[in-house]
C-alpha cells in the first residue's frame, strides 16, 4: 500500500464526508487552544516581526481547516494593537497529502478572507494563502522561511506501513495478541518518521520558531494498551466477522495493517531530545470522549446515538484507506457492524481518546 496515494480524509461535503464528521477533532483544537496561544504570543513578542509565516500540516478540509489559522491571526492582531505595533503581514501554508480535498478549501477562501477582514478591522495586514500538497516526512518549504508550525491529529499517521508484520494475523494494528516483533516494527517506524519530521522542520523554521503538535496518543508506556489500540481492535472484530461469513478473504485481512502509531509523552520527548534541534516548552495530555456530541445541548435524537456518531467519524478518516485495500463494496457493511460493536462497548465502559500535545522551540 502506497500511503501517500491513499491516505486522506473523505472529501466533499456529503453525509459521510470528513467535513461533516469532524466535531471530535474540533473539540480537540478547542482544548489545545491555550497552548497554541501561549506559543504564538511568545513568538510574536520576542521580535515583533513585520511578517509571520504559518504552516498547518495535515490541514484536511472542512470547517476545521481554517479554524487554527483564524484564531492565530486574530490573536497576533489583538496583541499588535494593544502594544501599538505596526501591522503584520501573514503567509499561510495549508499542507496535506495530494489526495486531500484542496478544491473545497480553495472554494471557501474568498468568504473566509472577507469575514476575517471584517473581524480584524482597518489597519491589519494582508493574509496570503498557499496550498502545499506533499508529505511532511520530507522538506516542504524554503530554508528559514517559517515562524510557526501547527499540526493536530496528523502526525500519528506513519509514512508507510512498517515492514515485517506478517505475524500480525487477524489484527489490523498493534493488539494485545500481537507478537513483540510487531510492536518493535511499529515503534521503529514511528521513530524514523518523527525524527525525519523534526529534522525537516528545523531546516524550515527560523531561529526561535515554534511548533505545536497534537497527537492521538496514550498515557501508558505499553503500546498495546487498550487506551490507544481499542478503536482498531473493534474495527478488526467487524472485519474478522466478515471473513468468517465469507464476505472478505482471509488473506486480504491478514495483509492489511494501519499505518498509524499512537505515541506516549515519554516517546515524543525522547525523539525531540535525540534529534536536538528543538527544546520542549510544554508537554500536555488531555482526553476527549469518543462521542463528540456528548453533552452538546439541544440535540435531535439522531445525534444522541454515540455508536452511530463515532462510526461515522472513523469512517470519514479511514474509508479511503479501507476502500483502496478491500474495495468500495464492503464499506457500508463494515461500518454498520462497527457501529453496533462500538455502541455496545460505549454503553458498558468509559471510552476516551488520549491527546498528547507538545510545544517546541527551535534552538
Amino acid at each position: 500500500m502506497e500511503v501517500v496515494q491513499v491516505l486522506h480524509m473523505k472529501g466533499g461535503v456529503g453525509e459521510t464526508s470528513y467535513a461533516n464528521n469532524s466535531l471530535l477533532q474540533q473539540k480537540v483544537l478547542s482544548m489545545t487552544k491555550p497552548i497554541r496561544e501561549e506559543a504564538m504570543t511568545k513568538l510574536y513578542c520576542s521580535t515583533y516581526p513585520a511578517g509571520i509565516a504559518i504552516a498547518d500540516l495535515g490541514c484536511s478540509s472542512g470547517p476545521n481547516t481554517l479554524f487554527v489559522v483564524s484564531e492565530l491571526i486574530k490573536l497576533v492582531d489583538s496583541i499588535r494593537q494593544k502594544l501599538g505595533q505596526r501591522s503584520t503581514e501573514y503567509q499561510v501554508f495549508l499542507n496535506d497529502l495530494p489526495g486531500n480535498d484542496f478544491n473545497t478549501i480553495f472554494r471557501s477562501l474568498p468568504s473566509f478572507q472577507n469575514k476575517l477582514k471584517k473581524q480584524l478591522g482597518g489597519g491589519s495586514g494582508p493574509c496570503f494563502f498557499n496550498g502545499v500538497p506533499g508529505s511532511f516526512y520530507g522538506r516542504l518549504f524554503r530554508h528559514n522561511s517559517l515562524h510557526f508550525v501547527h499540526s493536530s491529529y496528523s502526525l500519528h499517521w506513519l509514512s508507510q506501513v512498517p515492514e515485517g508484520l506478517e505475524s500480525n494475523k487477524g489484527n489490523i494494528y498493534i493488539a494485545n495478541t500481537s507478537p513483540p516483533d510487531v510492536l518493535k516494527a511499529y515503534y521503529e517506524q514511528f521513530q524514523q518518521d518523527f525524527s525525519l519530521f523534526l529534522k525537516c522542520r528545523s531546516e524550515e523554521l527560523v531561529e526561535g520558531g515554534r511548533m505545536v503538535l497534537t497527537f492521538l496518543g496514550r498515557r501508558s508506556d505499553d503500546p498495546s494498551s487498550k487506551e490507544c489500540c481499542y478503536i482498531w481492535e473493534l474495527l478488526a472484530m467487524a472485519l474478522n466477522d466478515m471473513v468468517f461469513e465469507g464476505l472478505i478473504k482471509e488473506e486480504k485481512l491478514n495483509s492489511f495493517n494501519v499505518p498509524n502509531y499512537l505515541p506516549s509523552p515519554a516517546e515524543l520527548k525522547s525523539e525531540v531530545l535525540k534529534e536536538r534541534s528543538f527544546t520542549v516548552d510544554r508537554l500536555e495530555v488531555t482526553e476527549v470522549n469518543w462521542n463528540a456530541y456528548q453533552n452538546e445541548p439541544d440535540l435531535s435524537d439522531a445525534f444522541k446515538d454515540g455508536g452511530y456518531n463515532f462510526a461515522k467519524c472513523i469512517r470519514a478518516v479511514t474509508e479511503p484507506l479501507l476502500a483502496s485495500h478491500f474495495g468500495e463494496a464492503i464499506i457500508d457493511e463494515v461500518f454498520r457492524r462497527y457501529r453496533d460493536i462500538v455502541a455496545d462497548r460505549m454503553s458498558k465502559e468509559k471510552t476516551e481518546f488520549v491527546n498528547v500535545t507538545i510545544s517546541l522551540i527551535k534552538g
